[in-house]
């Protein structure tokens, strides 16, 4: 299996940011895509020995930065989320990708729930139902992120 593209890898992050800060009418911004964890999602299932917690961390701070969330809030739960991929990447990957998505979503949910707690601690309102439709739209959306990432990764090893 030939390595990681950096290029490749990088890109992918940065389209995940722009489409993290990219405004929204204020009705769908409960709707927002993890852009960012779906990313994750895919490289530590891809390349479990490059990706891993330490690099889904530094990327959830950066997430904190630019969403301007608690310091922290993204980067744990992003590297919650890489170590359970990690320890599932091997069945993970062989199961057809309408199965992963449940898989992915149920992902999403459990870090709705770290960072509900978080924002307890802190005192922060969460809002409604509305906080629990991002990782659904999510998992619905993870074969399709998974099939983009994919294609992009096989066109950068045949160059």
């Amino acid at each position: 299996m030939a390595g990681l593209s950096p290029g490749v890898f990088a890109g992918s992050l940065i389209v995940a940011f722009i489409l993290t800060i990219l405004p929204l009418p204020e009705w769908a911004a409960p709707y927002r895509p993890y852009w960012t964890a779906l990313v994750m999602i895919y490289w530590c299932l891809s390349f479990p020995g490059q990706i891993g917690v330490l690099a889904s961390w530094l990327v959830g701070l950066l997430v904190d930065v630019l969403t301007g969330s608690p310091l922290g809030l993204h980067g744990l739960g992003l590297a919650i989320i890489s170590y359970i991929t990690l320890i599932l990447h091997r069945r993970a990957r062989l199961w057809p990708l309408w199965q992963q998505a449940f898989v992915v979503t149920a992902l999403l949910l459990n870090d709705r729930v770290i960072a509900l707690w978080i924002r307890g601690l802190i005192g922060q309102n969460t809002g409604g139902w509305e906080y629990w439709a991002s990782p659904v739209v999510s998992g619905l959306l993870w074969p399709w992120v998974h099939s983009m990432l994919n294609a992009l990764q096989t066109r950068s090893r045949r160059s």
